[in-house]
């Protein structure tokens, strides 16, 4: 991991890009970070790129910038413009996190993948034997990913094409996954598996709330606002366990802290109170 530098009283820049990117919870949960941190100098801001305009931005940074937090569209559209990505970037082909280097270098980062982790050992969620994706985009790629940390058997994923499917069974072989597709269709009887994650967005489950098993597992469902999605509601009240897409904002946005101001560890209970805070204000 590389890590950027930081003084306690410097100016330094953060921000977080992406079109669109009004709703994101990033600059919330890093300025908490910065006040926990007491780095008094360090400022993080939002703004709307997409990728035409995206490298005349990167060239208009100046040393005072420290690093940058990534969203769609921009997540495979920076990677030509770095010096250097890591391996777990480039295992998805997408980078969320670019931390400028004392030495000038743009380094390029996927926090995602090692946020979903964290935020599943904060559950007791160390090692599962199986488990289900519902939906097949690119944050079906990042729990792929994931997956291939703790899961010693088969994934399957739940799709609504072939094409889909082909994508899913492709990023399987390149992460070393044992991956099955099914129609969406039988998406009900993904509910039964030890680990369930939901990539989809909003809305799509909803008809999945009525499938949920009277023993639920574990649901990894990476939506946040708003929440509980009815599938996620549905599972709290049959007793099963619940990760949601706040707990793996706060995990990736804590890794990104550490990365980009080299202070560790970043205050992980300050930052999620934050955006519980800033979702129950919305």
């Amino acid at each position: 991991m590389v890590k950027g530098r930081w003084l306690l009283n410097s100016q330094c820049r953060a921000a977080v890009m992406g079109k669109p990117i009004a709703h994101s919870l990033s600059p919330v949960l890093h300025r908490a970070a910065y006040e926990e941190l007491k780095l008094t100098g360090w400022t993080y801001d939002r703004f709307e790129v997409d990728e035409a305009a995206l490298p005349e931005f990167l060239k208009e940074l100046g040393p005072e910038w420290a690093g940058l937090s990534l969203t769609m569209p921009l997540k495979r559209a920076v990677i030509p413009l770095l010096d250097e990505i890591s391996e777990t970037a480039a295992s998805v082909e997408a980078v969320n996190t670019v931390v400028f280097t004392e030495d000038g270098r743009r380094v390029g980062d996927n926090t995602d993948i090692p946020g979903m982790v964290a935020a599943l050992r904060e559950r007791g969620i160390e090692q599962v034997d199986s488990a289900a994706i519902l939906g097949a985009g690119a944050t079906a790629s990042s729990a792929l990913a994931a997956l291939a940390r703790i899961c010693t058997g088969e994934v399957v994923a739940y799709v609504r094409s072939e094409a889909r499917a082909a994508e899913m069974r492709q990023w399987g072989e390149r992460l070393d996954v044992e991956v099955r597709t099914a129609d969406w269709a039988d998406a009900d009887r993904a509910l039964h598996a030890p680990l369930v994650i939901a990539t989809t967005p909003a809305g799509t489950t909803d008809a999945l709330a009525t499938a949920v098993p009277e023993r639920p597992a574990t649901l990894f469902d990476v939506l946040y606002d708003p929440w509980p999605t009815a599938l996620a509601a549905r599972w709290s009240m049959f007793g099963g366990a619940v990760v949601s897409g706040l707990d793996l904002l706060v995990h990736q946005a804590v890794l990104q802290v550490e990365q980009m101001t080299g202070r560790a560890p970043a205050p992980l209970d300050a930052m999620r109170k934050a955006g519980e805070r800033a979702l129950a204000a919305r």
